[in-house]
């Protein structure tokens, strides 16, 4: 069953919901010429009707019982937001042009993680699009866009949505977003889109008044859960599991970000989300290109990614790890509150490079209790990392971002860690050339008791902090315009320079063998106390790469023998081309000979193997 409008052509239209409690369901067309139809239910608790004499652009709701009306929960379209009436949709009167299109594997992404309503000054799909040249020339092959399912209001994160299939309309809606999609792959850019199936936003939510899609078995951050293995949970899995093949086939999505997997509840024999992984596979047979799913979870768990018949698991393709993130964070910033309380040192960082999760089994003391396991049979491609994202920047409370906290040195020393890493790395938008705007919380609620409940929530979650300021207040407008992306620097002074040295880092990146194979197993590191630096060194075939990265605010002194050969620079920080002061390294290095290496405060160095002397 079709859930939602369905525009069949010629002038048709079938509408189907799910609202196996209640007693009658009519579908009221209120343009282009009013009516009421009423609706057949089926033992499933599928209420349907096909109309004829109704054209894409009609706007209609449901009268649920005679008594209420409400829009259609699987609305494709809101366009007077999350209380008004729903609109009928035809999906196939866009003129797709991507059909040569075949993705990017997953191990070659190079993900730029953005949120549409401060990406520009705009906010919109369309103008995302003249941007995405620049995203390509930088090295991006991947954009990863915050979540766009309807939300009340203009502003917001995305996570506060309550139509899973619907588009936001401040942002350009259903053909607003499938412009962006295709425009980026006649680009070569991968589409990633941010998803919530583990709650809905508090106001405009129209589905708790139909029974059966929430249960009080569990309780989220956010109230009652999805209703995943409860009674009446076969709908709530199909409403859902509808939801993602609809994402894909309609816009031509190629990857999913499940948002906080951790808090999607099911103990059910089959879960939702190895059901999931299931239908994804099948529509990418079909389609005959690959789809993939990104999980968000905090639960160091393997069994996220592992399905095969040597393992159980869910079989999603990767998943997110803040280890890496808390690890880099707290050695910068020095930060020890909160998680960080868990990071801080050299041998962290080291253990997010051998072994992804810090946190595989041992002692947390931040959660006083043991955490995670390891990653025995997952790949390295089957881990997204970062430096920064939107939840880690735009959760404290003045949505600072790494360029607020870090000196210059250590801005270029976190994009080094991050994208010469063995695991596919993600650039929060405006990173790439030091963003002087902080991202901070904001939303646009029209429900007065929902806005006090936001506001008080955020003066209680910052309480301890009120000696760093006032509180921005998520509802003013002025809050969602301080987060907006300031452009026109990404080629200004220092900021230019950054930018340049995150398209060098990735290209290096792309076209060296050892930087460009994704296995920890050919992964060594080595921490050096008390200089406080990290040496790593990768290889791929005959191909090896050794590169230092120096924590420390001065500069130090490092002693190695390298292996017999000869070694190229490649790279170093220090070097006044990316801004430094210049460089104390020799651009040739020969093996079996002890050297003694400077590193500049806060710099990386990285040499390449060579056959014989360069010249």
């Amino acid at each position: 069953m079709h859930l939602g409008s369905e525009y069949l052509g010629d002038g048709t239209c079938k509408f189907a919901l799910w609202a196996p409690l209640v007693k009658h369901v009519a579908v009221h067309i209120i343009s282009p010429k009013d009516r009421i139809v009423p609706l057949t239910r089926d033992k499933w608790g599928y209420w349907y009707v096909k109309l004829i004499g109704l054209e894409p652009g009609s706007l209609y709701c449901y009268q649920i019982n005679k008594e209420v009306e409400i829009p259609d929960p699987a609305s494709n379209y809101q366009p007077y937001g999350v209380h008004g009436a729903s609109q009928v949709i035809d999906h196939n009167d866009f003129q797709w042009s991507d059909m040569q299109w075949q993705g990017i594997p997953l191990e070659k992404m190079v993900i730029y993680e953005l949120h549409i309503g401060t990406f520009t000054s705009e906010g919109t799909f369309d103008a995302v699009i003249p941007r995405i040249q620049e995203l390509s020339s930088l090295g991006i092959n991947t954009i990863e866009i915050m979540p766009v399912a309807q939300f009340p209001g203009e502003r917001n994160w995305g996570y506060d949505g309550v139509y899973p299939y619907g588009v936001q309309n401040s942002y350009g809606g259903v053909n607003g977003l499938k412009r962006l999609v295709n425009s980026c792959h006649q680009q070569g850019i991968a589409v990633i889109l941010d998803v919530v199936y583990n709650h809905l936003g508090p106001e405009g939510n129209y589905l708790w008044g139909l029974g059966g899609y929430f249960t009080n078995k569990y309780r989220t951050p956010w109230g009652s859960a999805i209703n995943y293995d409860d009674a009446y949970s076969y709908g709530v899995r199909k409403y859902f599991t509808q939801n993602v093949i609809y994402w894909l086939q309609e816009y031509h999505i190629d990857a999913l970000r499940l948002d906080a997997i951790h808090a999607i509840y099911d103990c059910g024999v089959r879960h939702i989300l190895q059901e999931i992984s299931e239908i994804v596979a099948e529509f990418s047979q079909r389609d005959n290109r690959k789809r993939y799913l990104i999980a968000e979870s905090d639960l160091n768990d393997p069994k996220i990614l592992l399905r095969s018949s040597g393992f159980s698991g869910y079989g999603i393709h990767a998943q997110w790890s803040d280890d890496f993130h808390h690890s880099l964070h707290s050695l910068l910033t020095g930060e020890k509150q909160g998680y960080y309380e868990d990071f801080g040192s050299l041998e962290n960082l080291a253990t997010a490079y051998t072994d992804t999760f810090v946190f595989a089994g041992n002692y947390s003391t931040y959660r006083k209790r043991y955490h995670g396991s390891e990653t025995i049979g997952c790949e390295s491609s089957q881990f997204v990392i970062y430096a920064q994202n939107h939840d880690q920047v735009g959760n404290r409370m003045m949505g600072d971002r790494f360029s607020h906290l870090l000196p210059f040195p250590a801005l270029k020393l976190a994009a080094a860690a991050t994208i010469l890493s063995p695991y596919i790395p993600m650039l929060f938008m405006g990173e790439e050339y030091g963003e002087t705007a902080p991202f901070l919380y904001f939303t646009s609620h029209s429900d007065a008791r929902v806005v006090e409940a936001v506001c008080q929530g955020r003066q209680e979650e910052f309480e301890a902090f009120h000696t760093q300021g006032e509180i921005p207040n998520p509802q003013a407008i002025e809050t969602m315009i301080k987060s907006q992306l300031n452009w026109e620097q990404r080629h200004q002074d220092k900021q230019g320079i950054l930018w340049l040295f995150y398209q060098k880092l990735i290209k290096l990146r792309s076209q060296i063998p050892a930087l460009a194979s994704l296995d920890k197993h050919k992964l060594g590191v080595k921490v050096i106390h008390p200089q406080k630096a990290l040496r790593l060194k990768r290889s791929y075939g005959m191909n090896q790469v050794i590169y230092w990265m120096n924590f420390n605010q001065q500069n130090i002194t490092v002693k190695e023998i390298l292996p017999n050969g000869y070694w190229k620079k490649l790279l170093d920080s220090a070097d006044t081309q990316w801004g430094g002061d210049g460089s104390a390294v020799n651009h040739i290095l020969i093996g079996n000979i002890q050297q003694e290496l400077v590193l500049g405060p806060y710099s990386i160095i990285l040499y390449e193997s060579q056959e014989k002397m360069a010249s």
